[in-house]
């Protein structure tokens, strides 16, 4: 495991976090057009709570793969980084196939990246 691929999953900690800043605190037009959805949805009172809902298990997985990086070491880092980079792989892949193919490009390719560098 190279410093590399450690900053690499770091990113994606924090491109989690960004992600969390969009769906709870950012503005309906700009979460439709990050989102792919109709600014109309968007703005429903509901769709806000369940994205602000959403936006507290991406920050959640966003820490932890950072907080990962500063509390692990070894096997121990190793076993839980693959766990974490398998997880944003599902998810990403749900994301893609449910709400925009963007989010392949965006989450699952970059976490695949990283769960194969973790094997080398």
């Amino acid at each position: 495991m190279t410093t590399f691929t450690l900053i690499l999953a770091a990113l994606i900690g924090f491109e989690h976090l960004t992600i969390m800043l969009l769906e709870m605190f950012a503005g309906p037009h700009t979460q439709s057009q990050a989102f792919d959805m109709p600014f109309d949805f968007v703005k429903q009172p509901n769709t806000r709570i369940a994205l602000a809902n959403q936006g507290i298990y991406n920050g959640a997985l966003g820490l932890l793969i950072i907080s990962t990086l500063f509390f692990f070491s070894g096997t121990t880092l190793l076993t839980i980084m693959r766990l974490l980079m398998l997880f944003v792989m599902i998810v990403g892949a749900y994301g893609g196939l449910t709400v925009t193919k963007k989010i392949f490009g965006l989450q699952l390719l970059p976490a695949t990246i990283v769960f194969i560098l973790l094997f080398l």
